[in-house]
This record gives C-alpha cells, structure tokens and sequence, in this order.
C-alpha cells in the first residue's frame, strides 16, 4: 500500500467516526426543531440554518460573540496559567516530605469539594468584579487537577532510578530536576489538559455573576437567555465549546512536542 493511500486511510478512521456522530447530532437538532417542536415554539430549539444564520453570517451578531469570547480567553488563560503554576508548586512542595503532603493535601480536596457556587459570591466581596476575581475562579476550579495528577507523576517515578541517583550522590533539587519532573510531564500535561476544560468554565461562571468590567461570554449567554435569543445563545454555547476544545487540543499538540515520542500519553489516542 503506497503513502498516500495510508495517510488517506488514517484520516478516514479518525475524522469518520467523529463526522458520523455530528452528522447523527445535526440530523436529531434538525428533527426536535421541525418534527417536535411546534411551530410557535420553535424558538426554544432553532433549528442549525437559523443558528448560523442569525449568530454567525450576521456580522454585528458575531462581533460581540467574539469580542465576549475573547474577554472570557483572557480570563481562563490567565486563570490556567496561574493554576498551572502554583498546582505544580504544590504538588512539589508535598512530594520532598511525607508530613508535607498529609498537611496541605486534605485541604486541597477541601477546596475541590466546595461548591465554587457558593464562593463566587463570597470572592466578589471581597476582591471586586471584575477580572481578577474572574481569573480566581478559574484558578480555584483548575488548579486540583493539577496538584493531584503532578504529584502522581513525581511519585510514580520508578524507586530504583530514584536509588541510583541516591548512590551517585545526587542531592533532592538535582533529583527534581533531573528525574522526578520530566518523569512527571506527561501527568502535568495530562492535568494540563482537564485544567484547561475547567478554566473555560470556570471563566464563563465568572463572567455570568461578575457583571462588571468587560463582558465576557457568561454575561451575553445571561442576556441573550434574558431576552429569548436562542439563535445568539446557541451560537455563544458553540463557540465557548469550541474554545474549551481547542485549548484542550492545544495541550495534548504540545505534550507530543514536549514529551516526543518516548510516553504512550504523547501518541495519537493519549493527545485526543
């Protein structure tokens, strides 16, 4: 079989799966919208044509999607990467002493377990509503993913490796840097990859109750919601999906750059 029929094959098997199950998703959009739903509730479920129609070939429509989406970017890259950077920091700190870990761990499932709901309130008393407490929701949301999973990674290092660095003499820091965290990375892009789903969200829920400073897309889905804009609100739901997607994608391009080809996570089915 020449190149070229093997680089047509593989595309085939990974884009058809995924096109047939979109294909299937529009065909059952398109039937609730005409077959379901009358026609004097129609709005509740527009079918795709009024969708792109009116969210997307519109242009004044589409420019304030974008402009809101790229606010509430802003906001989750910002939240990720400070999520990011002091989850790492955490998981590190945990991992050079056992007392360590049993002190700080519990708090962070503590701090995962409290509905954010309920803080986002509480985080707009006290530091205001606009960007920065956005970027701390988001921070607050993503950052568990990433102590969990880099801690695994540290502690996940093979004990024998980690004796021989013992017997050359190799002091904890030189340890870290040299075994223990590049074992970690491909379970820091791992995290990486959930954080940045849940930054994404956690960007939208801030933007939804922080109702000052720049809109982002939280606060127009709120609008268009408010005001029975479905072809306006399913459009910003596409397209905040799609910006959790493509940051999700970003990562797992990089953990095959990063990573190379030495870890099974930085393959084809580990980078999604």
């Amino acid at each position: 079989m020449s190149s070229t029929a093997r680089t047509v094959g593989r595309a085939v098997r990974l884009s058809g799966p995924p096109t047939v199950v979109f294909a299937a998703f529009i065909g059952l959009w398109l039937l609730l919208s005409h077959v379901v739903l009358d026609a004097d509730k129609r709005f509740l479920l527009p079918p795709p044509t009024d969708v792109v129609r009116v969210g997307i070939l519109d242009g004044e429509n589409l420019r304030e999607v974008l402009d809101g989406l790229w606010s509430t970017t802003r906001v989750a890259l910002v939240g990720l990467g400070l999520a990011g950077g002091s989850g790492v920091a955490l998981a590190v700190l945990m991992s050079q002493r056992r007392w360590i870990e049993r002190s700080l761990y519990p708090y962070a499932v503590a701090l995962q377990t409290i509905p954010i709901l309920a803080l986002v309130p509480l985080i707009g008393f006290w530091f205001g509503f606009e960007f920065r407490s956005r970027v701390l929701v988001c921070v607050l949301i993503a950052v568990f993913p990433m102590i969990t999973n880099t801690l695994f990674g540290i502690q996940s290092v093979d004990p024998e490796l980690r004796q021989l660095f013992v017997l050359h003499g190799a002091g904890p820091l030189t340890r870290l840097r040299k075994l223990e965290l590049p074992a970690a990375l491909p379970s820091v892009f791992t995290a990486l990859r959930t954080s940045a789903g849940l930054s994404v969200v956690g960007a939208i829920v801030g933007d939804f109750f922080f109702r000052q400073g720049e809109p982002g897309i939280g606060r127009l889905i709120d609008l268009y919601r408010a005001r029975l804009q479905s072809e306006q609100l399913l459009t910003a739901i596409v397209l905040s999906s799609l910006l959790g997607l493509v940051v999700f994608w970003g990562f797992g391009l990089l953990a095959r750059v990063v990573v190379g080809g030495w870890h099974q996570s930085a393959g084809g089915r580990g980078a999604g």
